[in-house]
């Protein structure tokens, strides 16, 4: 097909994969900086992928655009032929631009327990960064899921971080907060697409949750000054194989402004005057 435009639709290849029923392909539509992953009955041609295609995109591109279809093997990068009736005319490697909107977004506060308190290097600034991006999801309307990493031993979720209206707040015993009860959580949100990723500890929950995430098709953003470990060592590494595997490190005050935008946005004030302090830098400049 000749390409023209910035609209795209990449399939992965092989049949099934995460998140993709049995006997379905999974597929990622691509538009401008936004992708959604979804999935089309193994077979399936031009015209389903063009309908799912313009049900998700359609109120915001030209109909008279042309379209790219390609299909990757389960190592990106590796291009194979298209079901019989499609033709690669043009390749390109999938990249995360990490754009944040706050409807479709999730923030998860990870293990912010009492009893890491004495553990955990720069644990009263990751506390202070957490509460601020609290009172900035409550400001935007963002939902929140909390857990507590065995509560009952550990303690609960430390007093300054105010636990107001989040949607969930959740004991586990797995590493990763990806429990059947966050993942019913996260279906009762419409259009979720990305997920702000903060607490303890980098390199075991915070890494766990990330990869699985991604695994589900999810975009992940860690917040790396709200986020540490008990060593600078494990998190330093931790923070650099996220990065390298393609998840977004970034700060909570990129997070939060990017997700107003613009200074007209009406809750743009409010959300000045979370970051007219700077947020401590819990000891990541003297990594750099």
């Amino acid at each position: 097909m000749a390409a023209a435009g910035p609209a795209v639709l990449a399939l992965p290849g092989g049949g099934g994969g995460a998140g993709a029923p049995p006997g379905a392909v999974p597929v990622l539509f691509c538009f401008s900086v936004f992708a959604r992953p979804s999935s089309v009955p193994h077979g399936a041609g031009y015209e389903l992928l063009i309908q799912k295609f313009l049900g998700l995109y359609g109120d915001q591109i030209d109909v008279h655009r042309k379209f790219v279809v390609q299909l990757f093997a389960e190592e990106w990068g590796q291009y194979v032929d298209l079901p019989k009736g499609f033709a690669v005319s043009e390749r390109c490697k999938l990249t995360t631009l990490g754009n944040l909107t706050p409807s479709s977004t999730v923030f998860f506060c990870c293990d912010m327990q009492e009893r890491f308190r004495p553990a955990i290097k720069y644990f009263g600034d990751i506390i202070s960064v957490g509460q601020r991006l609290l009172q900035g999801a409550r400001i935007l309307g963002i939902p929140v899921i909390v857990t507590e990493q065995y509560p009952k031993g550990l303690g609960s979720t430390v007093q300054e971080i105010d636990l107001t209206g989040v949607k969930l707040v959740l004991p586990k015993t797995k590493f990763s907060m990806v429990l059947p009860e966050v993942e019913a959580a996260l279906a009762e949100i419409p259009g979720v697409r990305s997920v702000v990723l903060f607490g303890v500890e980098t390199h075991v929950c915070i890494q766990q949750t990330a990869l699985e995430l991604v695994g589900r098709g999810v975009e992940v953003h860690i917040v790396a000054d709200a986020t540490s470990s008990r060593s600078m060592m494990d998190r330093m590494f931790a923070l650099e194989r996220l990065a390298r595997t393609g998840i977004i490190v970034t700060t909570s005050e990129a997070v939060l402004l990017q997700l107003v935008a613009d200074k007209d946005h009406p809750k743009f004030k409010e959300i000045q005057n979370l970051i007219k302090a700077s947020a401590p830098e819990s000891g990541l400049l003297s990594k750099v």
